[in-house]
């Protein structure tokens, strides 16, 4: 692997003509988190929904069931609106990255340049066929209608893939070559395909079909409680609960990876997430727990469990958070929790999943029991959670580096006062920008459907074709 050329062995030395107070470098890493943390989400849905709609209205289109082409119509309804404001929210994301990090960006922009240049047409795209497939639904022959949509989700692919190389980058930075503290060769293709795109790409994406699959099947969970208990609601749980139920322990196989390839590339964060408070041999797996000081309370402990988990041997020593400088490790509290909020939610919905699947096999559908539409009413959230979670992880367990053992995050801010304001300011702007989506979101889900009649139209309009 082609990472930072030696001699040098040390953390970039970045030239720095002022120091941020701590309370702006504070609220740059707020700002940044919560804008980060809003965009995610939309973003998810921007991935999965349009897979999810495309499938339905191929679906309807095969079969010449209507309640697919009804679910489809109002799923590129949600699309849209959610698109939009995705949209907004990564453009503000854009903007943050100078602004807030100029450092970082000074120095390392060769490096993430090509997969951002990338990822720009490739929004590019799906934004110009987003716009033909929403309003193409009574001008364009359905087959064409249909075949419309696949580059909305080949788009929302590849911007995902794209951004998230550039996360890789900054966990496991390659296509550099430093000499002096200095960055004197970069070479863009390198930089972009290190070793830590393929498990975070590959869970990222998965991780938004999840949070698309669980949301979209929660919206008629909640229907189906009140009592709707229709085709219509059926299929509108069955078909993205079935997406998400076929992912979750998918996931759980990437997560696995992930979490080796942290052990070996970012020992600190993975002594955080598994609160290895010290290197020991034969370590032990904790389940939960609250990390206090040197201490792990209330944790379930399995003796050697760690190291048999990682290593595949119960005695194997496992590099603990005292092999690390003090200044060099990250919130420990902060990674273990969130690390656990994650993988139990993820087991959680794994969970849910079997269960749906062994009811279907046995009696071709869904669960009796109302337990079983409560959870799925939630699993939207907690999904999303779950996500959010994992980010958390990501991020905090980086620090205190921007890009890992190359620049610190302290280096790497803007040193300008002034930075507490645009965290007020864009906390603002979000709260007006969430409310409206919430609203608008909640209306469309409170129109009545097509009648029937209408519905039956259109489907045998698309038969004929």
């Amino acid at each position: 692997m082609d990472v930072l050329a030696l001699p040098w062995t040390g953390p970039l030395q970045v030239p720095l003509a002022a120091a941020a107070t701590p309370a702006d470098f504070m609220a740059a890493r707020m700002q940044m988190a919560f804008t980060l943390g809003a965009h995610i989400v939309f973003a998810c849905f921007g991935i999965g929904l349009p897979a999810l709609t495309v499938f339905a209205e191929w679906r309807g289109i095969r079969t010449g069931d209507p309640h697919y082409l009804l679910l489809a119509r109002r799923w590129a309804k949600a699309m849209g609106v959610l698109f939009a404001v995705g949209a907004v929210s990564g453009t503000i994301l854009s903007f943050e990255m100078g602004t807030l990090w100029p450092r970082f960006m000074a120095v390392f922009g060769p490096a993430i340049g090509l997969p951002f240049a990338i990822e720009g047409i490739a929004f590019f795209v799906e934004a110009i066929f987003l716009g033909i497939y929403l309003y193409g639904w009574d001008r364009l022959p359905p087959k064409v209608h249909v075949l419309t949509g696949i580059p909305i989700v080949l788009g929302g692919l590849a911007s995902a893939f794209f951004v998230v190389t550039v996360n890789a980058f900054m966990n496991d930075p390659a296509g550099i070559r430093v000499e002096d503290g200095r960055v004197v060769e970069v070479r863009p293709l390198a930089a972009m395909l290190n070793q830590a795109v393929p498990t975070q790409t590959s869970h990222m994406i998965v991780a938004a079909f999840l949070v698309a699959s669980f949301g979209v099947a929660s919206v008629y969970a909640v229907a189906m409680l009140r009592g709707r208990r229709d085709r219509y609601h059926r299929l509108g749980l069955i078909l993205p609960f079935t997406v998400g139920a076929v992912l979750a322990p998918v996931q759980f196989l990437i997560g696995d990876l992930a979490a080796r390839y942290v052990a070996d590339h970012q020992p600190a964060k993975f002594a955080a997430m598994e609160g290895v408070l010290r290197t020991e041999a034969g370590a032990p797996f904790h389940l939960g727990g609250i990390v206090d000081g040197d201490r792990m309370r209330f944790a379930v402990e399995i003796p050697n469990g760690l190291s048999l988990l990682l290593r595949f041997d119960p005695d194997a020593v496992i590099r603990g958070l005292d092999s690390i400088p003090p200044d060099a490790r990250p919130p420990v509290a902060v990674v273990h929790l969130s690390f656990q909020v994650m993988v139990g939610i993820g087991t959680l919905l794994m969970g849910l999943a079997a269960w749906f699947a062994l009811t279907w096999w046995r009696r071709r559908d869904l669960p009796r029991s109302p337990w079983f539409l409560r959870l799925t009413a939630v699993s939207g959230v907690l999904a999303a959670i779950a996500l959010e979670a994992g980010w958390v992880t990501t991020e905090v367990g980086r620090q205190p580096w921007i890009v890992h053992g190359v620049m610190r995050t302290a280096d790497a801010v803007n040193p300008n006062p002034g930075l507490t304001t645009g965290l007020y300011v864009v906390l603002a702007v979000y709260a007006v920008l969430v409310t409206a989506t919430v609203v608008v979101l909640r209306r469309m889900t409170r129109s009545r459907p097509v009648p029937p009649r209408v519905v039956r139209e259109e489907a045998d309009s698309y038969a004929v074709v």
